[in-house]
């Protein structure tokens, strides 16, 4: 089984929703998400939060968040789950922010890094991934989108919900 299937078996059988922010996977997860017949069923809202911009204005991420710890941070993705679940009530917020190369990235920052936030009953989940920054782009976003089906899964199936 596939793990957008997996996830939505489970979102479908505890009668809960999802929505995602995307900044690094450009919206791959909500596709991966809206592939699943009936998914209409749980999924409530998805954004790409791309920009800075987005992110603030959208999900209310602080400017000093932004400045500070920058993008591609746990401080942010937190933020970003955080802000998600109060922009659209879901029950489950899903977020990712990284950096997927080939350009960019720096030595404490380098392509292949994401975070992963998943906010459910109130506790906000964050998890680094480090790829390597040989990978292509597109391989990338998919390990990115994996590892954010992954944590949302290992989220809800942990809390036994």
């Amino acid at each position: 089984m596939k793990l957008e299937e997996e996830l939505g078996k489970i979102l479908l059988d505890n009668n809960l929703t999802i929505s995602t922010a995307e900044s690094c996977t450009g919206g791959l997860v909500s596709s991966r998400l809206t592939d699943i017949s009936g998914s209409s069923d749980y999924v409530k809202l998805n954004f790409v939060t791309y920009a800075n911009e987005a992110k603030h204005n959208i999900l209310g991420v602080s400017w000093d968040i932004l400045n500070t710890c920058g993008a591609v941070s746990e401080e942010c993705a937190e933020a970003m789950a955080d802000g998600l679940h109060k922009a659209t009530g879901c029950d489950i917020a899903l977020c990712t922010t990284g950096i997927a190369g080939p350009t960019g990235g720096s030595e404490t920052k380098p392509v292949g890094l994401v975070y992963i936030s998943v906010k459910y009953n109130n506790i906000i989940t964050i998890k680094e991934i480090k790829l390597s920054p040989q990978l292509p782009r597109i391989e990338m976003k998919e390990h990115f989108a994996d590892e954010a089906l992954k944590l949302a899964i290992d989220t809800l199936t942990r809390d036994r919900i």
